[in-house]
Parts: structure tokens; sequence; C-alpha cells
């Protein structure tokens, strides 16, 4: 079993700096830009070359967090299993490079993609490449047409939200402990080391999903930051809510988790300067966007974003 996890609220000051209790603790993301889609041109190394420029485009537009997907199809939404996609944390990596302040993760790991050791060991790798930017981001995962592809195994929803325990156990263990031990009903380590270690002594963990009796219950057991559908703010709130009450049962103070929302369209910027706004009154720390196909865009995002999300 797991032993010797520390506190979220020690894990949250190591990453983010000391502070006097969870209330002060600053939000792990407050303007988040996820690059989603690669385009539908497989060019070569031009495919990178414009996403590297896109990611020094977000940094200096304000955005904070940096994520792309953990697929290897995209999505019929994004262009279809023929468009480019990375492997997430070669590329995540390969930004580190590239950008000096933002926080870097996968939006999100699916459980079924790897061994929990070893999404440990990749993301602690980013962690350290990156200077201590890495967030562990993380999901039950949903894509069944890419799994059948690859010979990838997928099954069914509940057992996927029971690897997703186990897993995030694992993690934990494996970012904050020497050597990390765990026996489950899908997994077991021994005296697994995890280095080099992580640069700040942990890696903060988001747990993507609005579900409320699975999802939103990881979230307060295990996150630093939990990131919902951009509703309408009734149904954000919420959602709020509902991780607040896991919160209680799990004996933790809600303020210690960074509570984003994820937008699609950004098109319209002063629809999304209100939407931002009301969900910031909803309770929302921060918010991430998925990033326009126009590059010249993203600043006049970022700058709706820092309006709504300032700090």
């Amino acid at each position: 079993m797991v032993a010797g996890r520390r506190s979220h609220a020690y894990v949250r000051a190591v990453y983010l700096g000391p502070a006097t209790d969870a209330r002060d603790l600053v939000a792990l993301i407050r303007r988040g830009i996820h690059f989603g889609s690669y385009g539908s041109v497989d060019d070569g190394a031009a495919v990178f070359g414009r996403l590297a420029d896109a990611a020094k485009l977000a940094e200096e537009a304000g955005f904070d967090a940096i994520s792309v997907p953990d697929h290897v199809h995209q999505n019929r939404v994004g262009g279809g299993p023929a468009s480019p996609m990375f492997e997430a944390y070669t590329v995540l990596g390969a930004l580190a490079t590239v950008t000096s302040s933002a926080a870097l993760l996968a939006l999100v790991s699916p459980v079924t993609m790897r061994a929990p050791g070893l999404l440990a060991k990749a993301v602690t790798t980013l962690d350290v490449i990156s200077g201590g930017r890495a967030v562990l981001g993380v999901g039950a995962g949903w894509d069944v047409a890419e799994h059948e592809a690859y010979g990838i195994g997928f099954p069914g929803l509940g057992e996927r939200f029971d690897r997703l325990d186990e897993e995030l156990a694992i993690c934990r263990e494996m970012f904050t402990s020497e050597q990390a031990t765990f026996t489950g009903k899908f997994y077991a380590m021994r005296d697994a080391y995890n280095a080099p270690r992580p640069v700040r002594g942990s890696i903060p963990v988001l747990v993507a999903g609005g579900g409320e009796k699975r999802t939103l219950d990881l979230v307060a057991r295990y996150g630093d930051a939990g990131n919902v559908f951009a509703g309408d703010p009734d149904s954000v709130r919420h959602k709020f809510d509902v991780l607040a009450g896991h919160c209680e049962r799990a004996g933790r103070d809600p303020a210690e988790i960074t509570k984003t929302v994820f937008a699609f369209d950004t098109s319209d910027l002063a629809a999304l300067a209100a939407s931002a706004r009301s969900l910031a009154s909803a309770g929302a720390d921060g918010m991430i966007v998925v990033g326009p196909q126009d590059p010249a865009a993203i600043g006049p995002i970022g700058a709706v974003l820092a309006g709504a999300f300032p700090g």
C-alpha cells in the first residue's frame, strides 16, 4: 500500500512557494492554452516549427500554461486520424526548450495509454528538462477508436476509473518518495526509484472532467487542480459545490485546489470576455482555451483572459 504520502498543501507549497494557509496558495493555472490540433497537413519538421512558434507567442501573451493532447490519432474534430499527432511527452520536452515560464502538461493522459510508473517517469523527465514546470494531467480516457487502431486495451468506464485511482496513488508515491512501493488490484510496484527527482519536491496533478461521482472525487483526493467544461455559470458553480462536498469528505480545504474551466470557442472576443468574467464569478480560478487556427489571435485572446483572471 502507499506509505508516506505528503499532504496536498505541502505539495502545492513546495511547487509554488511557502504559504500561510491554503487560501494564500497561488492558482496553478490562470490562463492556459491547449494546442489540440497540429493542422491537417503532414509537412514534416514544419509541423513542430509552427507549434513552437505558437507556444512562444502564448508565453509572450501571458499564458501561464501550455497543454497538448495525449493521443496517438487526431480526432475527427481536429482533422481526423490521418492528420499529424505528436507523442505528448516527446513534444512537451521539445517545447520546454523553446519556452521559459509556462507550465507544461498533457490535457490529458488517458489511464489506458501507459503503465503508471512509466507515466510518472515521463512527467518527471519533463519536469527536469523544463526546470520544474511539469504538471501531470490525467483522465479516464474516451477515444476507443485510437485504442483499437493501436491495439491498446480499453476496458469499461468503471474499470478505467478504478485504474485511474491506482495510477494517481502510484504517481504521488513516485513523485514524493525515494522509492515507490504499491500493491493494488490492477498495478503493483516494489522499490521503484524515480531519479532524477522532481525539481521542486513533487509535481502538481490536474484531473480533468466534471463527473460528479468519480471524477470530482478523484480531484478532491489527489488533485492540485481540476478542469471542467465551461458551461453556463450555474452549472459550473454546481460542479464546484459538488467538488467542495468531496473535499469535505476527504478532509481537504477546497481552496487548495485550482478550479479551471475548458473553453473551445474563442472566435468572438467579446463573448469570450463575458463568459470568462461570469465563470470567474462562479468560482473559476482560471480558464484553459483551445488555441486558435490563426496564431495572430493568440495575443488578443491572452489579453481577454488576463482581464478575467489576472495575476
